[in-house]
């Protein structure tokens, strides 16, 4: 695996030689449009609104819209005046306690690998965080953008999360909640009763993108049929309004008794899928 930057954690006087490496993957399946006639790839064009005309790339500048139908036009040095130094470091400017930090603040997490001669740093800062129950706030330039980020331990390593900054929150205020209804001892502790029947370990593999392995193995099927058309499925049933929590709960319970609360299954072609992607 190939790092995609290197630097350093710097805090107070201590700095740490570390290469930075990405924690997840996003294995999206790509399609092109075509035209239906005869499979030719269909391209985008940059074409003006105005007139409709195509605009070759040397005519396009970059706009600010301030109002409706109002632009202003920035510049190279316009941008130039707004970036932000790239320093190379992981800058910790607080350490904070981990639990006293909303999750919706947590973006993307990379790994943090220490370098040459950063080992035993690395490992005191693992250990103290851990201990302490905190992580570290800092600041980090990556790919001339600014990031607000966290410094954590995670087992044996150390992981940077990108957050968002508290003006990229949405208020909830926006929303339209209800108040909350009267809701009865018997619903709530029939409720709590559910949720323990269908408690368990965290076991992330439990859990497979079901979409992504329905489409491939259609995808599969079309190639080794030439295309053809394949039968379609049933209709989705649509969710219906729930009148009688009690007796919803009491069925609910029932199945959850028996074991047979709904849970799909992982495919058993699974990994004939997995090799395919």
């Amino acid at each position: 695996m190939r790092a995609i930057w290197k630097g350093s954690i710097s805090f107070s006087l201590i700095n740490i030689p570390i290469a930075l490496y990405p924690a997840t993957r996003r294995e999206e399946l790509k399609f092109r449009l075509l035209r239906a006639s005869d499979m030719s790839p269909v391209n985008y064009k940059r074409v003006a609104e105005a007139d409709g005309k195509e605009v070759p790339w040397e005519q396009i500048v970059k706009g600010y819209e301030y109002e409706k139908g109002k632009f202003i036009v920035l510049k190279d040095d316009d941008f130039k005046r707004a970036d932000i130094e790239a320093t190379q470091s992981v800058e910790i400017l607080d350490f904070v306690e981990l639990d006293k930090i909303d999750p919706i603040f947590f973006d993307k997490p990379y790994y943090l690998e220490p370098e040459k001669r950063g080992e035993k740093a690395y490992g005191l800062l693992r250990e103290a965080l851990k201990q302490s129950g905190k992580v570290g706030i800092a600041k980090v330039v990556i790919k001339t953008r600014q990031h607000l980020a966290s410094v954590k331990p995670e087992k044996n390593l150390l992981v940077l999360e990108l957050m968002h900054f508290a003006e990229e929150i949405i208020d909830t205020s926006e929303l339209k909640i209800p108040a909350s209804p009267h809701i009865g001892a018997k619903e709530l502790e029939m409720a709590k009763d559910l949720i323990a029947k269908m408690s368990g370990k965290w076991n992330p593999d439990k859990y497979q993108d079901e979409y992504r392995h329905a489409l491939l193995e259609t995808i599969n099927k079309k190639v080794k049929s030439g295309g053809k058309e394949l039968p379609t499925r049933g209709t989705v049933k649509k969710p219906t309004n729930v009148v009688d929590l009690v007796s919803v709960l009491q069925e609910s319970l029932a199945h959850a008794a028996k074991g047979k609360v709904t849970r799909r299954k992982p495919a058993a072609h699974k990994r004939k899928l997995r090799k395919a992607a």
